[in-house]
C-alpha cells in the first residue's frame, strides 16, 4: 500500500508560478512510475509530468518548458514546479504513483490539490 500525501496548489495570477509536493508513504525506490496528472473541470483526468522507469521522464506537451519534475529521493517526495501559468492551468492535481506487482500493476492516487490560475 502507498499513501500520497500532496500539497502547495491555490490561487495564482497568471504567469506566475507555484510548486506542488507529493510525499510517498514508502520509498520511492519501490515505485516504478510516479508524478502528476489533472483534471479540469468538465474534462478527463490527463497526464502532466511522471517519472518512468529509472530517472526518465514523461511531461504533456501542454506544460513542456513551463513545468518542471523532480524528486528528493531522501525525503521520499516528487515535485511539480510551474511556471508560467495559464488560466487554462486550472485544474485538480493528482499524485500518482504505479507499483508492478507479480501479476498487475497497483495505482495510487493522492486526494488532489487545486491549482486556480485567475486575475
Amino acid at each position: 500500500q502507498v499513501q500520497l500525501v500532496e500539497s502547495g496548489g491555490g490561487l495564482v495570477q497568471p504567469g506566475g508560478s507555484l510548486r506542488l509536493s507529493c510525499a510517498a508513504s514508502v520509498s520511492i525506490f519501490s515505485i516504478n512510475a510516479m508524478g502528476w496528472y489533472r483534471q479540469a473541470p468538465g474534462k478527463q483526468r490527463e497526464l502532466v509530468a511522471v517519472f518512468t522507469s529509472g530517472s526518465s521522464t514523461n511531461i504533456a506537451d501542454s506544460v513542456k518548458g513551463r513545468f518542471t519534475i523532480s524528486r528528493d529521493n531522501a525525503k521520499n517526495t516528487v515535485y511539480l514546479q510551474m511556471s508560467s501559468l495559464k488560466p487554462e492551468d486550472t485544474a485538480v492535481y493528482y499524485c500518482h504513483a504505479a507499483k508492478l506487482g507479480a501479476l498487475r500493476a497497483y495505482d495510487y492516487w493522492g486526494q488532489g490539490t487545486r491549482v486556480t490560475v485567475s486575475s
